[in-house]
């Protein structure tokens, strides 16, 4: 009785997402954004890039970018220079290509990339529609995105939900979901992962370490993210990305976003 009683005062706790926005998602720093502004001054420009410690902020002819997969969520940038950088809470940021994370005031440096990168990943993942199986492996994390990997199980996230499943086994997977730096001693079992999924298979590399090594890189361990070891075909930043930002990257894989986000039928 106590637990019948509880579930009728909690009531359902999971999540809409992406069928409608979550109550509490936008509280979440998801990503960093580049507000507009005039052009800054060679000293601000150079102010602006010191302020990074992973060197994710450039000044290229006045113009300010920001690279997501470089970018640790610190907040030194949003601290600092208020008037250009603020935090996005909207969980909608995984990319199709690398050049995809780099931002300006304007958005993706390269939005024909991503469009191409769109049709292209389409026609790959026709068979999957239904149902998604991922296998995860860890190369090299420092553990925080293991928690929000872990999350997508839990009933408030339930991955699935929406037909998506983890398996043990990678000769069941459809998707290898990678966190970590990708580590030189975890280059080997990585591809030999890869190699045991059946086509067609796709790649998601989850949280910055994997997007690009993170603060650590470049070291004589680490091979500077996924990309360096395996064709990556889902970029979710974050350190560490929210459940709602793999959400968002699952489903990219699935093409069940529509391009301007909501769940497509």
């Amino acid at each position: 009785m106590p637990w019948v009683t509880r579930g009728l005062r909690n009531g359902i706790v999971t999540t809409g997402y992406p069928l409608r926005p979550d109550g509490y998602g936008d509280r979440y720093h998801a990503a960093v954004r580049v507000l507009p502004g005039p052009p800054p001054d060679a000293g601000q420009a150079a102010a602006m890039a010191a302020s990074c410690p992973t060197g994710a902020v450039t000044a290229d002819g006045g113009t300010i970018r920001l690279d997501r997969g470089r970018c640790i969520l610190c907040g030194r940038c949003v601290e600092r220079h208020p008037q250009r950088f603020a935090f996005d809470p909207a969980p909608e940021v995984s990319a199709l290509t690398r050049r995809a994370l780099v931002v300006d005031a304007a958005g993706p440096d390269d939005d024909q990339a991503v469009a191409d990168a769109r049709a292209a990943l389409r026609r790959r993942v026709r068979a999957l529609r239904r149902s998604l199986h991922i296998r995860h492996v860890d190369a090299g994390s420092d553990g925080s995105e293991e928690w929000e990997v872990a999350a997508l199980l839990n009933p408030v996230y339930d991955v699935q939900r929406l037909g998506v499943f983890f398996t043990a086994s990678p000769r069941h997977a459809d998707l290898l979901l990678v966190t970590g730096v990708a580590t030189t001693a975890m280059a080997g079992a990585l591809r030999r992962t890869w190699e045991a999924m059946p086509d067609p298979k796709l790649v998601l590399a989850a949280g910055t370490d994997a997007a690009s090594g993170g603060l650590v890189h470049p070291t004589y361990a680490t091979e500077g993210g996924v990309a360096a070891v395996l064709p990556v075909d889902v970029w979710v930043p974050g350190s560490p990305p929210s459940p709602f930002a793999l959400l968002h990257g699952i489903l990219s894989v699935l093409d069940r976003l529509a391009p301007g986000g909501g769940q497509t039928r």
